[in-house]
């Protein structure tokens, strides 16, 4: 694929996300769908800003939340130092974000403060435990908010981006389930952002990598799934997440999206399908949904997870990833760029990290 495809799906993933979790910022967390309409209508198609007494109150439509924060700081840390530098990513957490905490939900930056940041927090700053001693067992997608960054950055050496993100993601986060999904969603974002099409076809590539050794998941089956050859000697297992799964539902998902006897309509719905909550096994199952069905066309992926309600902010987000990698920068709307605060800043960083996954090799990484 050429540099400037390369470089528009990267920017188009990374400032899909922070059009997700801006889009979001209004209308977060409402459980009751009921309410969700009688404060924003029957289709939120904007930036809003948020009601007094909800999530990020006092803050203004097309304001980043603290996901929209939390990726900013990892770009910027990618960015600055060539590829991922943990060391580098720790010093930015210690310096720029724990000092506006408190351990209070509604409160830091954004206007709110995740379960896993708040436990990290109190682990390092009121406990003064180390780096690597701070994660907690929380069983969201706060991690993968900030990992797609690296995802980006990595999307041309998979191996690299496994170990990346799945470093990254331990930093905050300990539970096994959540590890897996969330480099697999990675190892996708990636493959999106090289080009392939979130389809049927999706599981199988990522598998081939499996298999390769480019991704550090455990699987016996031989291709396609099928049994093992008779005698064939298991793979090591250390390092390895157990087993493949969280590599093989992209595909039915995908087909699920494109099977004309399936039909989720309105499509912001499939939150009702897969759940409303704030977990892993909630969320990437819904982001991938809309993003399969609507791979060519961003607006209606983000808005349709926005308007389904609940943990929207973290489906926005990893849903406008996934879909601005297909779509790349170029096929984002305008409105979109125009009403995101700092946009072109935003915009900058996007370009700077793209340019740096298609022209420069990555290095040994640091921490």
């Amino acid at each position: 694929m050429p540099a400037h495809a390369l470089e528009d799906r990267a920017m188009g993933a990374l400032i899909g996300a922070f059009i997700g979790d801006a889009l979001a910022l209004g209308p977060h967390w409402y459980y009751d769908l009921d309410q969700l309409h009688a404060d924003y209508g029957q289709w939120i198609s904007d930036y809003t800003t948020p009601k007094p007494g909800r999530y990020h109150a006092g803050m203004q439509a097309g304001q980043l939340s603290q996901s929209g924060i939390l990726l900013r700081l990892t770009v910027q840390s990618l960015v600055d130092s060539g590829s991922y530098d943990q060391a580098d990513f720790c010093r930015r957490m210690d310096n720029e974000l724990f000092p506006q905490l408190d351990g209070i939900p509604m409160h830091g930056p954004g206007g709110y403060t995740s379960q896993s940041i708040r436990e990290a927090w109190r682990l390092r700053v009121k406990s003064g435990l180390p780096w690597g001693q701070i994660a907690g067992n929380a069983d969201t997608t706060e991690a993968a908010e900030r990992i797609l960054a690296i995802a980006i950055r990595y999307a041309l050496q998979p191996a690299q981006l496994a170990s990346a993100v799945s470093r990254n993601t331990a930093l905050t986060q300990t539970d096994g389930t959540v590890m897996a999904m969330t480099v697999a969603f990675g190892a996708v974002l990636g493959m999106l952002v090289e080009g392939q099409a979130l389809d049927a076809n999706i599981s199988g590539k990522l598998m081939a990598r499996v298999k390769s050794g480019e991704l550090p998941f455990h699987t016996v089956t031989s291709g396609n799934l099928q049994a093992p050859q008779a005698g064939q000697p298991e793979a090591p297992t250390t390092g390895r997440f157990p087993s493949p799964d969280a590599l093989l539902s992209q595909s039915s998902i995908a087909l699920a999206a494109t099977d004309p006897d399936i039909h989720i309509d309105p499509a912001w719905k499939v939150s009702l399908v897969y759940g409303l909550p704030c977990a892993v096994y909630h969320q990437f199952p819904a982001a991938y949904y809309l993003a399969a069905r609507f791979h060519d066309d961003f607006e209606s992926a983000v808005l349709h997870a926005i308007n389904g309600g609940g943990q929207n902010q973290s489906r926005a987000i990893l849903a406008g990833a996934l879909t601005g990698a297909q779509t790349g920068l170029s096929g984002i709307p305008q409105r979109f760029l125009d009403g995101l605060e700092n946009s072109g800043e935003l915009l900058d960083l996007a370009g700077r990290l793209a340019q740096q996954m298609v022209e420069q090799p990555v290095v040994e990484e640091a921490g």
